[in-house]
């Protein structure tokens, strides 16, 4: 609703994981850098991690477009799954068709396997994806490491990608996930950016919206960076909720009061009235006075 008032051709602080608003810092570039090396090391494992927002998930998509076309890939997104359904899944994504009523691993796995050794024999490579990886379990993580006990003398037929929130490492530092652990070729875990990344992440997001405007000054960056802890997603979401607030006011910038007004709404922290609500109730006054424009 804002975007025209603004002059933007797009919402510049979606929160989809959209490659062509991915702002590459120096943390965003060696994560990236760490995962395209894992893969074609060839290796049987790759490890992101970052706390929730960081970016991970875009950081993997931005991969997927390097990747050669040769390069068959799978992505679970919703990993809260047992073996059994981990492994329907991972045949869903790949193409592998398998038995309605199929209920036994070794079923999957064998139909898994033979699709593995049919690309591998025709040229083609395999990945595998997995997103919020800490939601796996024990067992479903047993079977992932078995899946890659396939090989050839050089390589792995598939690799895998494990995606997570901190407390992954935790569960991949047991001992008894030690022989998946060990074989982890590339890790890396993104931290949040720093205030001068965050400023240049903001300038980045609206210039690709198409706005070279400066509609957060300095001293409201330094109360976002307060606010955000540099978390990528969470400044997401208060700058599009400051934005929406400046808009209603009619500002042609974001203001200390509308930024706090947003992060409250954007975090839950506030029982105020928001700029949404605001906004319905300035329409519905043009409406009941029959105002027209």
């Amino acid at each position: 609703m804002y975007k025209e008032y603004f002059g933007l051709k797009d919402l510049p602080f979606s929160i989809a994981p959209d490659p062509n608003y991915l702002y590459m810092s120096e943390k965003h570039r060696e994560a990236l850098a760490h995962l395209i090396y894992g893969i074609r090391s060839e290796g049987a494992f790759v490890l992101l991690t970052g706390e929730v927002g960081a970016g991970k998930t875009t950081i993997c998509r931005c991969m997927l477009e390097q990747m050669p076309d040769n390069c068959d890939s799978a992505f679970i997104i919703n990993p809260r799954l047992t073996d059994v359904e981990l492994l329907a899944s991972i045949c869903e994504e790949l193409g592998i068709k398998y038995p309605e009523d199929a209920t036994s691993v070794k079923i999957f796995v064998d139909l898994i396997n033979r699709r593995l050794l049919d690309s591998h024999a025709s040229g083609r490579r395999t990945l595998l994806i997995i997103d919020e990886a800490q939601n796996l379990g024990q067992a479903a993580l047993e079977q992932l490491r078995l899946l890659t006990n396939l090989e050839t003398n050089r390589a792995k037929l598939l690799q895998i990608v494990l995606i997570g929130q901190p407390e992954l490492r935790d569960m991949l530092n047991r001992t008894e996930l030690r022989q998946l652990s060990q074989r982890i070729t590339a890790r890396f875990h993104l931290e949040p950016l720093s205030q001068k990344e965050m400023s240049e992440y903001i300038s980045h997001r609206l210039s690709v919206a198409g706005s070279h405007r400066n509609l957060f000054p300095g001293p409201i960056i330094r109360r976002l960076f307060h606010l955000s802890k540099g978390v990528p997603r969470i400044i997401n979401l208060i700058c599009d909720r400051a934005l929406l607030g400046a808009y209603v006011q009619g500002k042609d910038a974001v203001d200390k009061k509308t930024l706090n007004k947003a992060a409250g709404e954007a975090l839950g922290e506030t029982r105020s009235p928001g700029p949404l609500k605001k906004l319905g109730n300035w329409l519905r006054r043009r409406v009941l006075s029959g105002a027209t424009g």
